[in-house]
């Protein structure tokens, strides 16, 4: 569904009643940045499926009010399902968690990794190889000692 004049004003008006910007609201439907801003300008098209529902929600609307549908019409399927990711075949929110940890530099990486690794839980146990038992050997006399403490 392309993006129309209705879609924008309908979009500018909530924006406008909650007393939000695009970028604001970008961050609260989880959106990348500018987003909002270049569906606003004709530069984009409107979101499709959770990310669609998220910014419904972000501006306290339905979906089918942003799409313009009159009340009681049912949303386009292809509005509702998500697109393949721009980065493979990962779900909306794993690419977000993808494309926000590449802005991080290699300490906020490193803070990521061990925050995700402890929220995950333990792992399975590593498997220890054990060494091959060694044969003890029986101790020898020394010549001048004696091993039997008498």
């Amino acid at each position: 569904m392309d993006t129309t004049p209705e879609i924008v004003a309908r979009i500018e008006g909530r924006l406008d009643r909650l007393g939000l910007t695009a970028e604001e609201a970008d961050r609260l439907a989880g959106l990348s940045p500018g987003t909002l801003a270049a569906l606003l300008h004709g530069e984009a098209g409107l979101p499709r499926g959770a990310a669609l529902r998220r910014l419904a929600a972000a501006l306290d609307a339905g979906e089918e009010f942003l799409l313009g549908l009159e009340p009681g019409d049912l949303v386009p399927a292809e509005m509702l399902e998500d697109p393949q990711g721009e980065l493979g075949l990962l779900a909306p929110d794993e690419e977000a968690l993808l494309r926000n940890y590449r802005r991080l530099d290699i300490p906020g990486r490193a803070a990521v990794n061990l925050l995700v690794a402890r929220a995950a839980g333990p792992g399975p146990e590593p498997v220890e190889e054990k060494a091959p038992a060694r044969r003890r050997q029986p101790r020898r006399s020394q010549p001048g000692i004696d091993l039997a403490g008498g």
